[in-house]
């Protein structure tokens, strides 16, 4: 019971702050147009300051590469997993490229990494940078070409390229990544600087998705139920069969937690802006994140105790 508690004390003040912005935005005190301000702030800056601080306090040489490649691994399949899904339930193109977001990015900067920060002290915030950056490259290559593929707005191999290298959060892992490598010591006011901005972000996202919750339509009974089954499969079936597999992969203590508990996180709004932007199943998606985030008040607390 003591470890249950502890556990909802280091979620409860993430959730308070997405309670704030449905009750600003209830109140008509904020508007829907903030959602988008709020957003661009943190997919722009916020959060490449965040992916670039994490990757900072790395040690070169301090990251095993089986542990880059579990999470790469798990994040493909995931993804890859929409295909089977589809076919066995005879969804749609649309649904299933909508899949393809929903089965395999998790809410994993935004959330995961305060959740780990605050449930395994500094020394999970390297391994949930490390995380953070292989899922935002996995999502910004395979998983928009996969979208791409399948949707009727296709990019020319030159238009993908340009947007790839003027994305702010794949210069984010490429910058942090290189600074690590190489062993590059930023000065002082630099660093500071990115961690004034990296500190924003994660009250920035979860007010702005507080918002977004508060705004969204309500919808009728059967399609909230759709969204409840697939946040259950995200929340606790993925995950779980995640930890069966890789529970006896040689990773450490702390890695096989971070891992594992980076896999549960809710979906974020980065699928549902993605969503919007391929013309997918937006108002599915939106229904996820929302279904999702409530649970993950209790999953997420459930999943830090399993771990220990």
């Amino acid at each position: 019971m003591g470890t249950a508690i502890v556990a909802f004390k280091a979620v409860a003040p993430l959730f308070l702050s997405i309670f704030a912005g449905i009750v600003f935005s209830r109140s008509k005190t904020v508007t829907g147009n903030w959602i988008d301000i709020l957003n661009k702030y943190a997919l722009k800056i916020g959060l490449p300051a965040l992916v670039i601080a994490s990757l900072m306090r790395i040690a070169p040489g301090s990251v095993d590469f089986r542990f880059i490649v579990i999470n790469s691994v798990y994040f493909i399949a995931a993804m890859l997993l929409a295909y089977p899904v589809a076919y066995i339930f005879r969804l749609s193109k649309q649904v299933r490229s909508a899949l393809f977001l929903v089965f395999s990015y998790g809410n994993v900067a935004y959330l995961g990494i305060p959740v780990l920060q605050n449930s395994y002290g500094e020394a999970a915030v390297p391994l949930a940078g490390v995380i953070s950056s292989v899922y935002i490259f996995w999502m910004l290559t395979l998983g928009v070409t996969l979208i791409e593929l399948h949707s009727d707005q296709r990019m020319t191999t030159r238009e993908f390229v340009k947007n790839q290298l003027g994305n702010p959060l794949m210069l984010s892992v490429i910058i942090g990544l290189a600074l690590v490598l190489f062993k590059i010591q930023l000065h002082v006011v630099i660093n500071e600087t990115i961690k004034l901005f990296a500190g924003s972000v994660t009250a920035v996202v979860l007010f702005s998705l507080g918002i977004f919750l508060g705004l969204h339509r309500t919808g009728n009974l059967r399609d909230w139920a759709a969204a409840l089954a697939w946040s259950v499969v995200i929340l606790l079936v993925l995950p779980f069969a995640f930890y069966l597999i890789v529970k006896n992969a040689g990773l450490n203590e702390l890695q096989l937690k971070s891992t594992v508990l980076e896999a549960a996180m809710p979906l974020g709004l980065t699928p549902y802006a993605l969503a919007t932007q391929y013309k997918l199943e937006t108002s599915l998606i939106a229904r996820i994140v929302v279904v999702s985030t409530l649970l993950s008040l209790v999953s997420i607390p459930v999943w830090i105790v399993m771990l220990g």
